[in-house]
């Protein structure tokens, strides 16, 4: 039987996956080939992109690699995941796993060919790029995996033991 972070680390993979493909599906029906739209005033805009790079549109051409290098990453994850047993960890894994498998679909699935599929992304804040839900879930994630490691908090049983 799986300790309960990993149970929540699968959880909250799925969870995010879900909202993350769901919110592009919304996006590509609704935003795509649309002007901006304000939300919250200057704040928050609904700006419809397909990102052929990584982060800030970076690598356009080197989408295949990023496909591959996030393949591995969401085996690496979910293979840690198998060995966890703080619940802080689970979140964290979980949330850094559904942001990658989310823009790895895409990448998969989307135009224009398997493994060079451009990301959606939709969401716009002043002075950033455009980003997606998986986004959001991988820098939450980075940021709680940084808290995480400052305060020592261990996320297997041999790390426990060793601590």
């Amino acid at each position: 039987m799986r300790h309960p972070a990993a149970v929540v680390a699968w959880c909250t993979a799925a969870l995010v996956l879900i909202l993350d493909q769901l919110t592009k599906l919304w996006a590509v029906a609704t935003l795509e080939g649309q002007p901006d739209r304000q939300i919250i005033g200057d704040l928050l805009r609904f700006s419809f992109v397909r990102n052929p790079g990584a982060a800030f549109g970076l690598g356009g051409g080197a989408t295949i690699i990023f496909s591959l290098i996030a393949i591995v990453v969401a085996v690496v994850l979910f293979r840690m995941s198998t060995r966890l047993t703080s619940l802080w960890w689970g979140i964290a894994l979980g949330l850094m796993l559904g942001g990658a498998v989310g823009n790895l679909l895409d990448r998969i699935f989307r135009e224009p060919a398997a493994l060079q599929g451009h990301v959606v992304d939709f969401l716009r804040l002043p002075n950033w790029p455009v980003f997606n839900v998986a986004d959001m879930s991988l820098v939450t994630a980075a940021i709680l995996i940084v808290a995480l490691s400052l305060f020592n908090v261990p996320y297997d049983a041999r790390e426990e033991a060793t601590a």
